[in-house]
């Protein structure tokens, strides 16, 4: 039972994908500045490899809920700085007309204003790319550091976590949901391994602090999110080395990667911004303790109705 449930949850475990949202612009920026003027486009400047870049971005607000015949938001970009799209230097001449941010707080921000029709503007940075199983990043883009830009006017997604034991309590789960104006986050089609193929689709990357992998936060896993309630489960099992990217010399099992505290980040639908959510971790499951069998029934019940009419997160 063991090795089947590690071989289906390495199976879903997935590299970063390449799904539209909250825009990925570019990696390792520092001074950071965002503009918006009052035609609705967006001027970032920043520096990365020693260079300073000025970047126009437009066209996209929100996000589309699922649906397979109408395609997700997405910004137009222009790294020429205007040259690209109106053959002329827009970024020289360019008017800011983005007030103080005053919308809801948001995690991993750079930079956010208010735009003068009331939008939000918002530029995160995050570490997506970090290699699963808690290994230290041994290529260059697992170090990278995103910067991702984002555009709403209402509510941005929300992440319902939980957390309770699966297999007669041998291991802990944490599952929950996705949604997005009332609906689930999903997509329609996906690799073998869970890596979205539309801009609908999306990842889940889980972390965990001061685990067997070491102190401080590590990144344990990534997986989809299912359609069509846009539910998730992770089991924290071993699981195979040979079953992921990893370093030079590292073989066998690996994990589980339990821990004090967890940590789920995701793209934002459409261009909406990226959200996180933070929890503790469980301790290990009491089978003489109400409290722990409460819990354990509690929590299965409450996966089963998110979980209702899809074919994943069946295990108790």
């Amino acid at each position: 039972m063991l090795r089947i449930a590690a071989l289906l949850a390495a199976l879903a475990a997935v590299l970063p994908g390449a799904a539209s949202a909250s825009q990925l612009i570019d990696r390792n920026a520092s001074g950071v500045k965002l503009e918006v003027d009052r035609a609705g486009q967006a001027l970032l400047t920043y520096r990365t490899a020693g260079k300073l870049k000025h970047v126009l971005v437009w066209g996209a607000v929100d996000a589309h809920t699922p649906n397979a015949s109408t395609p997700q938001v997405k910004f137009r970009v222009d790294y020429s700085g205007g040259w690209g799209t109106y053959r002329k230097e827009v970024w020289k001449t360019f008017k800011d007309a983005c007030e103080p941010y005053s919308g809801p707080l948001i995690p991993m921000t750079v930079v956010a204003c208010t735009a003068s029709d009331g939008s939000y503007w918002a530029i995160q940075s995050w570490q997506r790319g970090l290699p699963d199983l808690g290994f230290a990043p041994w290529l260059d883009v697992q170090h990278a550091w995103e910067l991702r830009i984002s555009h709403w006017t209402g509510p941005v997604a929300q992440l319902e976590v939980h957390s309770d034991w699966v297999y007669n309590g041998r291991f802990q789960q944490l599952f929950g949901r996705m949604t997005y104006a009332g609906a689930g986050v999903f997509g329609f089609r996906t690799t073998s391994i869970g890596v979205p193929l539309d801009d609908y689709g999306r990842n889940l990357y889980l972390d965990t602090f001061n685990s067997a992998y070491g102190s401080g936060w590590k990144r344990e896993n990534g997986f989809v999110v299912h359609k069509p309630n846009g539910t998730f489960c992770y089991g924290f099992y071993p699981f195979k080395v040979a079953q992921y990217p990893h370093p030079a010399g590292a073989s066998g099992l690996r994990g589980p990667g339990v821990g004090e505290q967890y940590r789920i980040s995701v793209i934002g639908p459409g261009v909406t911004p990226d959200v996180v959510w933070q929890g503790p971790g469980l301790h290990p499951f009491h089978p003489r303790s109400a409290a722990d069998v409460q819990i354990e029934q509690d929590g299965n019940s409450l996966l089963d109705q998110h979980a209702s009419g899809e074919r994943g997160c069946k295990q108790h």
